[in-house]
């Protein structure tokens, strides 16, 4: 899979009994969306279960003879939100069209046979209802993410701060004459009162997102599916390039892989990677940056450039140390230790292979491939 690839539509999944109908629709979307058939309810959510991170809309027939197309739209509707559900039939059963609209579980009822000029149009409009979702899922996902982060991050230090503070205040008594006494214990309560502020402040924020945005605490099973060559096209598509630098990228996808720990935070990496990378590239002769999704021990993405290198007494410190070779455009060497943290966070690794002169990979590890998490 090459750059071009990583650009691929969103694909349907089209639910029928009737082989005849499967085929057709599928030849009719050839070239516009990759189509996904299934012939009834229970192969739909089996589809769903391998493909659910990629499918966009679901079209389904009503009449079938497991289950009819409402209750797979129900189904659908709680297990996989965020897609578009689209109903079709044959039948003017008024009571059923109006309690399949009524429950919220369709986008839109279209009558067989279907004319595929105007399905072309329904599933353009469910497209792009289905980006703005995403793209509002995202966002929320994103605060959610990045809160917990600088919450885990900033828990403990305060916490600990305001450990040292409690005992500084409870110990200054006969250390000192009464004035610096005085002093200590008010710097030390001051210190203590901020701290506990700090950490009040953490948690309310967090509990007003998650109750205004109605997204339950993020984990493992809690997290969105995105696949690693989504969120590296996504970046590619958005990220501020300055001349002719997007021209020095290239992709090779040689295993796609879910990622499926704080996908945003994981977003957050790769963008802070590029830009390093890219500010390496800046007096190279030939610039190239190539980026690759990979398996060998563990789910890989690879950052690789062509650059200058990094010093070795540099290289040493870079995920543990404030350390920057950029202080001179405002790096203050916060970057990688972030990063490192993001990736340590939920078991994941980075790593940093670089010879001064001769370029640097970065990768960054997401654990056993062999787990049922592959992108095929």
């Amino acid at each position: 899979m090459t750059s071009a690839a990583l650009h691929s539509t969103f694909s349907i999944l089209f639910v029928d009994d009737d082989e005849i109908s499967r085929v057709h629709f599928a030849r009719a979307m050839h070239g516009l969306y990759p189509v996904h058939v299934a012939r009834g309810a229970e192969e739909a959510m089996s589809v769903l279960a391998q493909h659910g991170a990629e499918i966009a809309v679901l079209v389904t027939d009503f009449r079938m003879p497991e289950r009819d197309g409402d209750q797979l739209l129900e189904e659908v509707a709680q297990k996989y939100p965020q897609i578009v559900r689209i109903l079709v039939t044959a039948y003017a059963d008024k009571d059923m069209l109006l309690n399949t609209v009524n429950t919220g579980n369709v986008f839109r009822i279209l009558e067989k046979p279907l004319r595929m000029e105007a399905v072309r149009d329904v599933l353009q409009q469910a497209v792009a209802r289905y980006t703005e979702r995403e793209t509002r899922q995202q966002r929320l996902l994103a605060m959610d993410e990045t809160l917990a982060f600088l919450a885990h991050e900033l828990n403990t230090p305060l916490a600990t701060i305001a450990l040292f503070a409690r005992t500084i205040e409870n110990d200054v008594s006969g250390e000192f004459d009464p004035d610096s006494q005085t002093r200590i214990a008010s710097a030390a309560s001051s210190m203590l009162n901020n701290t506990q502020y700090c950490l009040s402040l953490i948690s309310s924020f967090w509990a007003t997102l998650h109750k205004n945005s109605g997204s339950p605490s993020l984990s493992r099973d809690g997290t969105r599916e995105v696949s690693a060559t989504r969120l590296i096209a996504t970046l590619l598509d958005t990220y501020p390039f300055a001349a002719a630098q997007r021209d020095w990228i290239t992709v090779d996808v040689q295993q796609d892989f879910v990622v499926r720990a704080m996908p945003n935070c994981v977003a957050l990496v790769l963008s802070s990677l590029l830009s390093n990378a890219l500010r390496a590239l800046t007096n190279a002769t030939e610039p190239a940056l190539h980026i690759e999704v990979l398996r060998n021990s563990e789910h890989e993405i690879r950052v690789r450039d062509n650059g200058t290198g990094i010093a070795p007494d540099v290289k040493a410190r870079l995920l543990q140390d404030p350390v920057t070779t950029h202080a001179e455009d405002g790096g203050h060497g916060m970057g990688m230790i972030f990063c490192n943290r993001i990736m340590r966070s939920f078991g994941g690794s980075l790593r940093i292979d670089s010879d001064w002169g001769e370029g640097t990979t970065v990768t960054m590890g997401f654990g056993n491939p062999h787990k049922p998490s592959e992108i095929h």
